[in-house]
């Protein structure tokens, strides 16, 4: 269990960018741009006030998700240098606070969701926040190699919300949505794993670096690739699909799975020469992927709205 119950004596006085900080802003960047990409991309108009307020409370609960993940993995972020500067295992942030506010913030962003918007989109958020913050933090983080691949979900729903913001119900293409950001995370997480060395086995996460190896990890990461192309191609044939996104899909796909291929080629030998390069350079390539593929969604639905002669809120 983590130990962040405990007050610490040498808690500083926290500023702004410190609670900030709790939040996650970075992680929070891709989920609104993901929550925005699948309300403009169904097929219903929602007026720019509620799609501001419904975006508004996706990134808060967003949020209130990263700072209820500090407050319970300071213990592990403390032993890990990527993470030793957080604001809890910095000391500027006690954990009680971090706690606090990501209760307070996980209860507003519903509430005024539900609110706002729908039944629907409240209840997909607050099991978002749930699963992020006890299912994936609190349970299988430290207890199963599988941590990135079954709590991936919790970075999949944001498109889903979106879309059930705009429309109220669920479709196969909210699902194929789902299915990129789940696919696309153990790649992702495992390529961070490979050059981050032994950050996460002196933290005690079982990461499948640590588990089953690094090679093992290697072509995992391939076999998630090969799995991931489909997926993504296949929105381009669906209702929200079209010519750009299905170009778009095709250069990224083949250009993620040629860095996905010489990862999978190396020896430990070979990456410890070069400084882990290729495997960062996967990791750089997947930060941009999930950006032009949603991307390119958002410039399908624009299309589709000019050839209608619907009129667009700006």
């Amino acid at each position: 269990m983590s130990d962040t119950s405990l007050e610490s004596p040498l808690v500083q006085d926290a500023e702004l960018g410190d609670y900030f900080a709790l939040l996650k802003p970075r992680v929070m960047s891709l989920v609104v741009f993901t929550a925005l990409a699948g309300l403009v991309a169904a097929p219903v108009q929602v007026h720019p006030y509620i799609a501001f307020v419904a975006i508004l409370c996706i990134a808060v609960g967003a949020g209130a998700s990263g700072a209820l993940n500090m407050w319970w993995d300071a213990d592990i972020d403390a032993r890990m240098r990527r993470t030793a500067k957080r604001p809890i295992p910095a000391g500027k942030v006690a954990p009680s606070e971090a706690l606090g506010l990501g209760l307070t913030l996980s209860g507003f962003s519903i509430v005024l969701l539900w609110l706002a918007t729908n039944a629907m989109a409240a209840i997909l958020l607050a099991f978002t926040i749930f699963f992020y913050a006890v299912i994936y933090s609190m349970w299988l983080k430290r207890a199963t190699p599988q941590n990135i691949v079954i709590g991936g979900a919790a970075g999949a729903f944001p498109p889903v919300i979106g879309w059930v913001v705009a429309t109220g119900s669920l479709s196969i293409e909210a699902a194929l949505m789902f299915a990129l950001i789940f696919m696309w995370t153990p790649p992702h997480f495992w390529a961070l794993a490979l050059f981050v060395r032994s950050d996460y086995g002196d933290a005690g996460v079982p990461m499948l670096t640590e588990t089953h190896g690094r090679q093992a990890t290697r072509r995992h990461i391939l076999i998630y690739s090969l799995a991931l192309a489909p997926v993504a191609v296949g929105i381009g044939f669906t209702s929200i699909g079209g010519p750009v996104y299905l170009a778009a899909s095709l250069i990224l796909n083949a250009r993620f799975l040629w860095w996905a291929l010489a990862v999978w080629r190396r020896d430990e030998a070979q990456a410890e020469a070069d400084g882990y390069a290729t495997e960062k350079r996967l990791f750089r390539i997947s930060l941009s992927y999930l950006f032009f593929h949603f991307g390119a969604l958002m410039v399908e639905s624009l299309m589709r709205a000019r050839d209608l002669g619907v009129a667009l809120p700006w």
